[in-house]
């Protein structure tokens, strides 16, 4: 048997829709895989009712047939679906390590960051590893159809998660097919800060490049509440926010030991808008780890 850890991630971060992505300390999954004539698959854990046992609408299955590799995969749920929080990748993620470990298949991070965002196709209808590289890599991740490049980072990080259900489909639908040259420009100015802040470890570049347009903020009124999250968020201190992926989540870059009073400010902006949540003060952290 292998076990293996892989972390909730957040992608898009603003400025950079499909490529950019970052992996959290915490929340995560935890993947168990044990050789098996055919795939079976059980799911305990938070969400686990919204998450399908059957290998072919499952992430970690779809992998498991990726690389031929038949498993009982055990899968305990730490990161909420429909979360923003890259609930499926880091199933995913953690089920390619696992099974890469367990039948030797011999294949490098890249490559499995590849055959894992084939499962991320069983929930959100395409391959994207803009969630499952960092996964995997951890730190920052540039993802492109050619390679993905990966950033050791540390920054600090508030992932707020308020009771509302966005579905990656339904938050897809909401993005524009076309952008102006202005905020196209705006747009790469934002990524290239973003990138600098994270080679640096600077939370106040990294915050400017945070900045949401008009194919990340399109998904801001899906998420109730978000405008007086952010500014509440910014008044505490953070340098950045930003929808998480696909939402619901709000992402908040903070100073060091700045969490805590930013955390708060979230939950009491959704609070005041009858909104339940809960708060992760967290860090860009590793990604998938083996335990045996």
């Amino acid at each position: 048997m292998v076990t293996v850890r892989a972390p909730a991630t957040s992608a898009n971060l603003g400025s950079g829709f499909d490529v950019f992505g970052l992996a959290l300390e915490r929340p995560a999954d935890v993947v168990r895989v044990e050789r098996a004539d055919e795939t079976t698959i059980e799911v305990t854990g938070v969400g686990r009712q919204y998450i399908p046992e059957n290998p072919a609408k499952n992430t970690a299955g779809v992998v498991a047939e990726e690389l031929d590799a038949p498993a009982h995969i055990e899968i305990d749920k730490g990161v909420r679906p429909s979360s923003g929080l890259g609930s499926s990748a880091a199933s995913a993620a953690a089920a390619a390590v696992a099974l890469n470990e367990l039948y030797d298949c011999g294949l490098t991070p890249t490559e499995l960051v590849r055959v894992a965002a084939e499962g991320e196709a069983a929930v959100s209808g395409e391959a994207h590893a803009d969630n499952v590289a960092p996964a995997i890599l951890g730190g920052f991740t540039i993802v492109t159809d050619e390679d993905v490049t990966q950033v050791d980072a540390s920054i600090p990080i508030v992932a707020c998660l308020p009771e509302i259900v966005v579905s990656t489909r339904d938050a897809r639908q909401v993005v524009p097919q076309s952008v102006g040259i202005g905020e196209l420009v705006g747009t790469v100015g934002d990524a290239a800060t973003l990138t600098a802040g994270m080679f640096r470890d600077d939370p106040e570049l990294v915050g400017k490049g945070l900045r949401n347009n008009s194919l990340t903020g399109a998904r801001e009124p899906l998420i109730k509440g978000f405008d007086a999250v952010r500014e509440s968020a910014l008044s505490a201190g953070a340098t950045g926010v930003a929808v998480s992926g696909a939402g619901p989540s709000v992402l908040a870059v903070c100073r060091e030991g700045g969490q805590g009073s930013v955390a708060s400010a979230m939950l009491d902006a959704f609070f005041d808008v009858d909104v339940e949540a809960r708060a992760y003060q967290t860090s860009i952290g590793d990604g998938a780890t083996i335990f045996r």
